[in-house]
């Protein structure tokens, strides 16, 4: 379970097969006092992949800024770039999504 505001907006698609899907980024923040007594926040961002029903409810409700909780497993996949290199990533296949507190809110100006 991952609690984190969206960095993006969600890219949805339907697949030939007819299946959706929606991929989306996620910050989790992480803020702790070092060994100086200082205060230090970590982010780490996430790659999410939802399918499904899931898939179209996040591409119509999810905003890049707001606060959700989802739940998911984690799936690591490994590829070779053109250089020859062997990549692996990581994506988290949502099961479950939670919006969290209010909408973020809107720059003015």
């Amino acid at each position: 379970m991952l609690i984190g505001r969206l960095g993006s907006q969600p890219e949805t698609k339907t697949l030939a097969s007819g299946s959706s899907m929606a991929r989306f980024s996620l910050a989790t923040t992480e803020t702790y006092k070092n060994d100086k007594g200082e205060r230090v926040s970590e982010t780490q961002w996430h790659n999410l992949v939802a399918w499904g029903k899931l898939a179209q409810l996040a591409g119509k409700i999810l905003d890049k800024g707001r606060e959700v909780a989802v739940e998911g497993k984690l799936v690591t996949k490994n590829y070779t770039d053109k250089d020859g290199v062997k990549r692996y990533t990581t994506e988290v296949i949502v099961n479950d999504l939670l919006l969290v507190g209010s909408k973020p809110q809107e720059t003015r100006e």
